[in-house]
Order: C-alpha cells, then structure tokens, then sequence
C-alpha cells in the first residue's frame, strides 16, 4: 500500500545529475524550497564517470560554432547557451574553487582534470543553500492522484510538489541511473516523446576475424575523416572532414573522431541500410607526395617494409589497407596512394543504446510551452510540458544532441539553469494565487 508523504510547498527535482543539481540550485538561490531525489546511492554517478580520463566541462571555441555544434535544435538551445554558456560554466566552477584551463584543442578542463572535488564542493553548498536530498527514491511515474510516486528503501512513497523539474537523462550507461524508464510514462501522459537512439557512439564495420584478432583495442593516430552531412530533403549532403583519432574494435570503430561524424551516419544508415566515411591515414601529406612516396622502385623489400620507411606506415594501419582493399589495388601504386588518402569503411549498425556516450531523442521541444510571463529566458526556450503545466525537463532526456568536447555537458547546464528558473516562476506564481490577499 503507497504511504502518502505530506509534502511541504517545495519544488521536486527528479534526478541527481549536472542538470538536475543546477536546477536545484537555481530553484534554491530563488529562493524556493528544493527536494531532489535520484534512484541511486549518490549523485552525479555519470557526471564522475565522464570525468575519469580528464573531465572536459566545456568548450572555448567562439559562440557561433559553439551553438552550431547542437546541429537542428541550434536555434532553441541558443537563448540558453547565451544566458548560461562556456564563460559562465567556467565562473560557476571558479565560484565552487575549481579553477579551469583551456586545452590545446580548445576543450576546457578543471587544472586538476578531475571531476570528484567539483562535484564535492557543489553538493557541499547546495545542502549549505537548503537542499535537501533523497537518495535511493527510485520515481515510478504518476499515479491515478497525480502524485509523484516512488520506490524507496522505506516502501512506496508519493509526494505532491509545488512543481516538479524531470532531469532524468538519456538511456545509456543504464547502470549509472539513466535508463529511459521514463519514457513511456510521459508518453501516457500526452508528451510527444522521440525514440532514443545511440548519439556519440560507435558503430559495427564487420571486420574479418584476422583483423579483428590482431587490431582489436589499437588506436588510429593522427588520421582525418571525411563524411557526408545528410541534407534536409531540398538540399544536397554537406562534405564534412575532421583530424583526430579513433579506435578499432573487435566489431568496428569508436572513439571521438568516429562521435563526431556519428549523427550523419546513424541518420543515413536510418535511410539507407548503411553508411560509410572516408579514412584519410596520412592527413599532413600532400596526396602528391604520397602518390610519389608509393610509385618509389621498392627493389627486394616488401610492400610493407616500403610503406613503412617511406611513409611510416604500419601496423593497424597497414592491417586497414589489407583488410578494405582488394589484392590488385595494392599492387597499383597510383591505386593504393588514392586509398591512403581516402580509404572507404562502411558502417553497417549503431552499437547498442546503453555502450553510447549520450543520447540522442527525448521530449521534443515542440511539447513544451512557457510557463508564466515572469519567466523571460523561459519565454524564448520553454522547458515546461505542455500536457502537464508545472512539469519542466532538462538535460539529456530533451531532444538534442552535440558532439563530445564539452558541449554534452554545457547544455546540461544550461537546460538545468532554465528549468529551474522556470519551475521556480511558476511556483511563485501558484504560491501568488494560493495566497489570499490582506483585509
């Protein structure tokens, strides 16, 4: 039997990551009160994991190709990056006494490249500011009273907020908290939902099991990629191209350089069946050069031995060259030089959703409709659902998607920051309403 909880007049935020906590905050320096509840022990768990190798909490590359990195949901996010962006992030951190510094790609770090002593520092002050935290409340929709029921270690519990900020992320890394469970309850409720799929993911190119055997877990360094944008109907697919490194897996490939061409080839492998991208292995030569280095009399020596001292050549490389390329094209020094340059994978499936780094899909910004006049950020980019006024979403679990290299983690942020100015707008309001007027 569900043991209703008497809720005092507060906001409940449903989930314990960047952007539920910064809705949190926001809602609590309004000054209204802010109960937030997650489903695991602690907070942040995928915030601490994405900061393992070195957190990257933002970019600083200018604004213009800062916004256009969220591809068709550029223009709704803008408003909301202008009011709380990569500088802003960056202040909001030094507030918390973690100093940043700007990488040489442009990718923004904490100085000490971790995650742990921000978010332990930011916990700190919101239960400073008055938060008040509910962990191991697992949220399992709205109930016939239209409360807000959950799962807790004390049995069920359902609680009637003021308003109520959903920041429940995607559905990857299922273990860390975000496993999409809320998507059908939305659904029920009216909220025009788009599947989730696998954003900055991998993908399978089906090697032999000779490669696969001998390349699996081996980088590819200092390589560039070039694919095709799908264009919108009326116009033509846009050539992209982009330096980095990625890695080969016993199934495919992965890593940052592959997340960045990954929207395009899941979006054409949706149409089409299959996609593909072209490997450039030498990007800072000239394809003359190459040409010339290759078409070299090589005498007694092999191919690969060639290859190798006069362009350095080898390894998983030379194994990519073997693995794509039929016996009469390596045999074609004009041939071969053409495939160093642009050697053709194809990609025949998306890993699985919960292998990805984000999500892509959620509550499209078209279910949402400003709260009150009171809220004017929330005016230019409303976060609240339509189907159910005081209900806000934030972060990954809206539909948008971006790149790796801080930007994930920015509109979170952001998206937070203007969930909770919106909750805490509307909470006024109904508090306004609420209150009879003095005799």
């Amino acid at each position: 039997m569900i043991t209703p909880v008497p809720a005092p007049p507060s906001v409940a935020v449903i989930g314990a990551g960047p952007a539920g906590l910064m809705a949190a905050e926001t809602l609590v320096l309004a000054g209204v009160p802010v109960d937030v509840y997650d489903a695991m022990p602690s907070a942040g768990r995928k915030f601490l994991l994405a900061g393992k190798g070195g957190l990257n909490l933002t970019h600083a590359e200018p604004a213009p190709a800062f916004v256009g990195r969220y591809r068709e949901r550029a223009a709704v996010l803008e408003p909301l990056l202008a009011d709380f962006g990569s500088d802003a992030l960056r202040d909001w951190a030094r507030g918390l006494g973690v100093e940043t510094f700007v990488g040489s790609s442009g990718r923004v770090f904490p100085v000490d490249m971790k995650a742990a002593p921000l978010l332990r520092a930011w916990m700190h002050r919101l239960r400073q500011q008055g938060v008040r935290f509910h962990m191991r409340w697992r949220w399992t929709g709205w109930g016939g009273d239209d409360a807000l029921h959950f799962e807790t270690p004390a049995g069920a519990q359902a609680v009637r907020p003021g308003a109520t900020v959903l920041a429940l992320g995607g559905a990857s890394w299922a273990r860390l908290g975000s496993d999409g469970a809320w998507v059908p309850w939305l659904r029920a409720s009216g909220v025009d939902v788009r599947a989730l799929e696998p954003a900055n993911c991998g993908f399978d190119v089906g090697w032999s099991e000779h490669f696969s055997a001998r390349h699996a877990g081996a980088p590819l360094k200092t390589v560039a990629i070039e694919w095709d944008e799908p264009g919108d109907g009326a116009d033509p697919p846009v050539r992209r191209r982009q330096k980095g490194e990625f890695v080969v897996t016993a199934t495919g490939v992965e890593g940052s350089l592959i997340y960045a061409a990954s929207a395009a080839l899941r979006q054409t492998l949706a149409q089409r069946g299959e996609a593909a991208f072209h490997l450039d292995l030498l990007p800072g030569r000239d394809a003359a050069v190459v040409a010339a280095e290759v078409a070299r009399p090589r005498g007694t020596r092999s191919l690969a031995t060639h290859l190798k001292s006069r362009l350095g050549i080898d390894g998983v490389k030379m194994g990519l060259l073997h693995e794509r390329l039929p016996r009469e094209t390596m045999a074609d020094p004009a041939a071969l030089a053409r495939a160093i340059k642009a050697l053709p994978l194809t990609v025949r499936r998306c890993r699985p959703l919960d292998e990805a780094i984000s999500t892509a899909g959620g509550v499209r910004f078209e279910a949402l409709a400003p709260p009150a006049p009171q809220a004017p950020v929330m005016s230019q980019a409303p976060l609240m659902l339509q189907a159910r006024p005081g209900v806000f979403c934030a972060g990954e679990m809206l539909d948008w998607e971006a790149p790796t290299g801080g930007y994930l983690l920015t509109a979170c942020f952001a998206t937070g920051r203007a969930a909770g100015a919106g909750a805490a707008a509307w909470w006024r309001a109904q508090a306004d309403v609420q209150t009879p007027p003095e005799a």
